[in-house]
């Protein structure tokens, strides 16, 4: 059964630059009166996909007037290092925003190097006292993908309330926190994971699905609701050639870029299945693009509410 409407693509990279020109204009509101929000960003050791995600956001920093602070010790750090490393820059008045960069070395408890964050400057909304905030409706720092699905239905004019929305993926850094906010955007909820029976009777049943559980394709178009918002937020590098003729073939772009690279990338939907949505992010472009984008609002919100600025004084 398929639509019977037209899918509005939602265009992630367009929200996100529509969102960096705003903050950039609340930065240069702040530093006029005294204030330039900073962000530190701790990456460990030299993981190559770690140093690209970095370089992104300390570019992003740079071209929206927050100052920034990248901070590079050693693979080999213990976690009592990393965790001196932290308190300094708790303490550090010019930093509003601290960032630890994942995955950390496998001997780092990286629970507790988490943990250890001021939870004013916990940026990543991965805090406990942050977690626990979301969950109980009061403001908190917000986990920046979760964050930017709810701007991107707020901006597209997407109704929550009232939907029947479905997460696949129960992560702390992305299922758990979607669920949190669309509960608070009063949409009805239903949380689903790898092990849950039956999906496709919750899936198919998803005015708004939200596939956070890092499996390439892992919702066919059998599972969706014709007619569903379909946000996809994996991100998934498939290198095989049957994977990708299984969800690519006849895409002429497609097969140009797997061609020169030997790789792309696919989400966590089948991108069969966005014909049949009214509305739908694609992989890439879409949820991944305002990662970043939230990262930077995330930073002048802890700025402004750590030195006690509301918007209307830093005007």
């Amino acid at each position: 059964m398929k639509s019977t409407q037209t899918p509005m693509l939602l265009d992630g990279v367009a929200v996100a630059a529509e969102i960096k020109s705003e903050v950039a204009a609340e930065v240069a509101a702040l530093r006029s009166s005294g204030l330039q929000p900073g962000l530190a960003v701790v990456l460990v050791g030299a993981v190559p996909a770690s140093q690209i995600y970095v370089r992104s956001k300390v570019k992003a920093c740079s071209e929206l007037g927050i100052a920034s602070d990248l901070l590079t010790p050693p693979e080999s750090i213990t976690t009592e290092e990393l965790l001196a490393i932290v308190a300094l820059l708790n303490a550090r008045d010019d930093v509003d925003g601290i960032l630890i960069q994942l995955p950390l070395p496998k001997h780092v408890d990286a629970k507790r190097v988490l943990d250890a964050v001021d939870p004013a400057k916990d940026v990543d909304g991965l805090h406990p006292m942050n977690a626990g905030l979301l969950q109980s409706g009061r403001p908190a720092l917000a986990p920046c993908t979760p964050a930017g699905i709810i701007e991107i239905l707020k901006r597209k004019q997407i109704p929550m309330a009232g939907q029947n929305a479905v997460i696949v993926g129960r992560s702390d850094l992305a299922g758990k926190p979607a669920a949190m906010l669309l509960l608070a955007e009063n949409a009805t909820v239903t949380i689903c994971h790898s092990r849950t029976r039956d999906l496709a009777s919750f899936t198919r049943n998803a005015d708004i699905l939200v596939a956070a559980i890092g499996i390439p394709g892992y919702i066919t178009p059998e599972m969706v609701k014709p007619g569903g918002v379909l946000i996809d937020v994996g991100i998934n590098r498939i290198n095989d050639r049957a994977e990708f003729d299984r969800f690519f073939a006849g895409d002429t772009a497609r097969e140009e870029g797997f061609a020169k690279r030997g790789y792309t990338v696919v989400g966590d939907i089948d991108p069969r299945a966005f014909a049949l949505s009214s509305a739908y992010t694609p992989v890439p472009g879409g949820v991944g693009a305002l990662t970043i984008a939230m990262l930077m609002v995330n930073t002048v919100h802890a700025a402004r509410m750590r030195r006690a600025f509301s918007h209307s004084e830093a005007r």
